[in-house]
């Protein structure tokens, strides 16, 4: 999980919530806001997590958010592990940061927001598009889909 910047055509600022799963690349999630605290990730991963069940492990950084009461009582209530990244060292969580640059150049880049309504629409349509038609070649040129639903249905609703 990390966090993105970027801003609405008006100029205000807004953040986005990222989480890949490291071993799929299926990315469950891009949630935009114009702050987030503890209890806005926590909601977030709630809402996620009832549909694609809770991981055992997430990756973060030392960010407040993610360092936070709120973000620590829910890990120990649902049994996951918070691996928190070495301070500095982005490397430590390469898969997101790969992530981030394949987001920003494909999605934020392309696209103006109107609002954060607007934000929501277009990055959910990016996150199916990545999630259930592009091809990665870390997976043996399929896309993530595959590997979460052999099946190949779509992607739950966020």
């Amino acid at each position: 999980m990390d966090f993105v910047h970027d801003q609405l055509a008006t100029g205000r600022k807004i953040r986005v919530l990222t989480v890949v799963d490291t071993f799929s690349r299926y990315s469950p999630v891009l949630d935009p806001r114009f702050s987030y605290r503890g209890e806005d990730v926590v909601q977030t991963l709630e809402r996620v997590c009832a549909t694609v069940g809770y991981p055992s492990t997430i990756r973060v950084d030392q960010g407040s958010e993610f360092i936070s009461r709120d973000m620590d009582l829910w890990a120990c209530a649902n049994g996951v592990t918070l691996d928190f990244s070495r301070p500095g060292t982005p490397t430590d969580n390469a898969f997101i940061e790969a992530f981030n640059g394949r987001f920003r150049a494909e999605c934020l880049n392309a696209h103006w927001f109107l609002t954060l309504a607007d934000a929501g629409e277009k990055l959910e349509a990016w996150r199916r598009y990545y999630n259930e038609d592009r091809p990665h070649g870390a997976i043996g040129n399929k896309p993530p889909i595959s590997l979460m639903n052999p099946g190949g249905q779509t992607s739950p609703p966020p």
